[in-house]
């Protein structure tokens, strides 16, 4: 009984080329035709604001801003102080509630009461648990917090 071994080098390099000049011409022709499905005309703007927003963060960060809140009936206080406890007053306090399917949030802006102190009363119709956003903004620097409001 003679064998003889047959050598599939050839044939599987051949498929291989083969297969890598349809992927190519596969590829070639989805970008002539259909372009970019992820594009975004407002890519440019919208990557200005992230830099502004991380720049933002990071002058909140050396501020050492941190708060704290209260809930009491539809009575909402925050309390905002620097790492030395102090109050940051003079700034705009934004709570923006994600209540309806929309995805569209309803935005709320706190009063200041007192020096660091910001309050809100929220809309008595609201019941049950509300994803919330508190955005506080003070010369060029900014604090954001997400909450769960159980109303």
């Amino acid at each position: 009984m003679n064998m003889r071994r047959t050598n599939l080098t050839p044939q599987i390099i051949t498929l291989m080329i083969c297969s890598f000049v349809a992927f190519l011409g596969w590829s070639a022709y989805q970008a002539a035709t259909r372009g970019s499905e992820i594009s975004d005309r407002d890519y440019y703007s919208k990557g200005l604001k992230y830099n502004t927003t991380l720049i933002e963060k990071k002058a909140a960060s050396v501020l050492g801003w941190d708060s704290d809140f209260t809930l009491q009936g539809h009575s909402l206080t925050v309390m905002l102080h620097d790492k030395q406890n102090l109050p940051v007053g003079n700034g705009e306090a934004t709570l923006l509630l994600y209540q309806s399917a929309s995805g569209i949030p309803l935005k709320l802006s706190l009063v200041e009461t007192h020096p660091g102190g910001y309050q809100l009363e929220l809309p008595a119709e609201l019941t049950g648990e509300i994803r919330a956003r508190l955005e506080f903004m003070r010369d060029g620097a900014s604090i954001n917090r997400n909450l769960l409001l159980n109303l």
